[in-house]
C-alpha cells in the first residue's frame, strides 16, 4: 500500500522498492538559490560533487566553476530588478547555450548540432539566472536513455527525455531547469522525481535555439522545485504573459474516464481516486467525464506525426552519421520515412480536432481543468527504459497547457504525481490554480481508505 495526497493508502510500489532518497533536496534548495556571493557558490560546488557522483544529472564540463564564477559576478553587477538574480539554472542538452557545446545526448559531433543560443535561455539569463550546466538528455530527446539516476529512488529511472533536468531539481542543485516535451518528457519525469513541471500551450514559449525532435509537437517548458518557481519562469518565458484577473476563483476539475485512464496502472488509478477525495474535501468540485474515448487512435496519429517530422529534421544528420545513432532513435527515423503524406496530414489536423473536442467538453460540463495521472505509475525499476508517456500524450497532442504536481508517494517513498490541463492559451490560469492545488495535494491529515 502507499500514501496518497491525503495520507490515504494506495496499492503498489512493492516491498522490494528502495525508500525515498531526496538527496537532501529540501535542505539544499534555499541554500543554493543565490550564486552572486562566494559562499553560495562554494556551498553549491560541494553539493554538486556529491550529487553528480550519485545521480549524474549534468553533462561533464571542463572549467565549470570558473565559468560559473564569471557568470555570477556578471549577474551581481547588473543593475535593476532581476527576477532570477543569482538563481542556478539547469539547461537540457538540446538547448544551445553560448559558450557550451550541444551534444543532445548523442555521439553526433557538436559542430553539426551547433546553433545560436536558445531564446528561452537568453530570457532567463537576462533575468539573472546563472547556468549551472547542461543536463543529461536521452539521445536527441527520444527514448535512448542516458546515465542519470532518480534522486528519489536511485535504482529507478528519472524519466525522460528531460532526465537530467528533473534529477537536478529533485536533488536540490537548482530550483529550475529547462526541458522539452514532445510526448511526456516534462510531466513524466516530474512525477517520477516528485517535483513540478510546466508544459505551456504549444508555441507559447519560443522554440528557437533548441534541437528539434518534431517541431509540430515540441514544447519548451520547465521543471521546478515548486509552482512558485514555475510561475516566475513562465512570466519570463511565455510570450504575452498577463495576470488573470479572476485567477483566485475556485476551479472545477474533471477526470477523463474511459480508455485513456484505463491505460494507467492500478496504483495510479487508485491514487487518482484518493486525490479526488482529497480535493473534494478541500472544497473543489471534481467531476468524472467520459473523454479521450479514441485514445489509441490519438496515440497512433501522434506517433506517426512525430516519426515523420523526426525523419525530416534528421535527414542530413542521419545521412552523414547514421552509424552514430542508437537503435531506438534510428528506428524512429526509419519509420518516419515510411509515413505517408496523408497520415502526416491527419496527425496535424488531429491536433486541432482534439483541442476542439476537449474544449467543447469543458464548455458543456463547466470544466476549468482536466485532472489526470502525470504518469502511468511510479518510476520503473532500472535505467533501460524511461517509462511510459501514455498519460501525457493527448495533452501534448492537443497543445494544451499542463502542470504536473507532486501528490503523494507509495509506502516505499516512490513519488506519484497528477497533472492538470487547461484551455489553449490559458497558461496563466493553469499555473495560478496549480498554486492553489499544490498544498492540498502535497499534505493533509489522514483520509478515507476506500477504493
Amino acid at each position: 500500500m502507499s500514501r496518497g495526497a491525503a495520507g490515504e493508502e494506495v496499492a503498489g510500489g512493492g516491498a522490494e522498492s528502495r525508500k525515498a532518497d531526496d538527496g537532501g533536496a529540501s535542505r539544499a534548495l534555499a541554500r543554493f538559490e543565490d550564486l552572486t556571493g562566494p559562499a553560495g557558490r562554494a556551498a553549491l560546488r560541494r553539493r554538486f560533487a556529491e550529487v553528480q557522483e550519485r545521480y549524474e544529472p549534468f553533462v561533464d564540463e571542463a572549467g565549470r566553476w570558473e565559468r560559473i564564477e564569471a557568470e555570477a559576478e556578471g549577474v551581481r553587477r547588473l543593475e535593476g530588478e532581476r527576477r532570477f538574480r543569482g538563481s542556478a539554472l539547469g539547461v537540457k542538452d538540446i538547448f544551445h547555450v553560448d559558450g557550451l557545446p550541444t551534444r543532445a545526448g548523442s555521439l553526433l559531433p557538436p559542430e553539426a548540432l551547433a546553433g545560436e543560443e536558445a531564446e528561452s535561455v537568453r530570457r532567463l539569463r537576462t533575468a539573472g539566472a546563472v547556468v549551472l550546466g547542461k543536463t543529461v538528455t536521452t539521445e536527441l530527446a527520444y527514448f535512448e536513455p542516458g546515465p542519470t539516476r532518480n534522486p528519489r529512488a536511485p535504482d529507478r529511472t528519472p524519466g525522460g527525455s528531460s532526465s537530467g533536468s528533473a534529477a537536478a531539481v529533485a536533488a536540490g542543485l537548482c530550483p529550475l531547469a529547462l526541458g522539452t516535451q514532445t510526448i511526456g518528457s516534462l510531466c513524466r519525469p516530474a512525477a517520477y522525481c516528485g517535483i513540478v513541471a510546466f508544459k505551456p500551450t504549444y508555441d507559447r514559449v519560443p522554440r528557437g535555439g533548441v534541437v528539434p525532435l518534431a517541431p509540430s509537437l515540441d514544447h519548451v517548458g520547465v521543471l521546478a522545485a515548486d509552482v512558485a518557481w514555475a510561475r516566475r519562469a513562465a512570466a519570463i518565458l511565455c510570450d504575452g504573459w498577463w495576470e488573470a484577473a479572476d485567477r483566485h476563483r475556485t476551479p472545477t476539475l474533471a477526470v477523463p474516464v474511459g480508455p485513456y485512464l484505463e491505460a494507467a496502472e492500478p496504483v495510479a488509478r487508485h491514487h487518482l481516486r484518493a486525490v479526488q477525495r482529497r480535493l473534494a474535501g478541500a472544497g473543489f468540485a471534481v467531476r468524472e467525464v467520459p473523454a479521450l474515448l479514441d485514445h489509441d487512435e490519438i496515440a497512433a496519429r501522434h506517433r506517426a506525426l512525430m516519426a515523420a517530422e523526426a525523419a525530416r529534421v534528421h535527414e542530413l544528420w542521419y545521412a552523414a552519421y547514421r552509424e552514430l545513432y542508437r537503435p531506438r532513435t534510428a528506428e524512429l527515423i526509419e519509420r518516419g520515412r515510411r509515413v505517408s503524406a496523408g497520415d502526416e496530414a491527419a496527425g496535424l489536423e488531429g491536433r486541432d480536432a482534439l483541442r476542439r473536442e476537449l474544449e467543447a467538453a469543458m464548455d458543456e460540463r463547466g470544466i476549468d481543468l482536466w485532472l489526470s495521472p502525470a504518469a502511468t505509475g511510479p518510476a520503473p525499476r532500472g535505467l533501460a527504459s524511461t517509462g511510459d508517456p501514455a498519460m501525457n500524450l493527448p495533452w501534448t497532442h492537443a497543445g494544451l497547457p499542463t502542470v504536473a504536481l507532486p501528490a503523494g508517494t507509495t509506502d516505499d517513498g516512490l513519488p506519484l504525481g497528477v497533472q492538470i490541463t487547461g484551455r489553449f492559451g490559458a497558461d496563466e490560469y493553469v499555473l495560478a490554480w496549480a498554486a492553489r492545488l499544490e498544498p492540498v495535494l502535497a499534505g493533509g491529515r489522514g483520509g478515507d481508505r476506500g477504493g
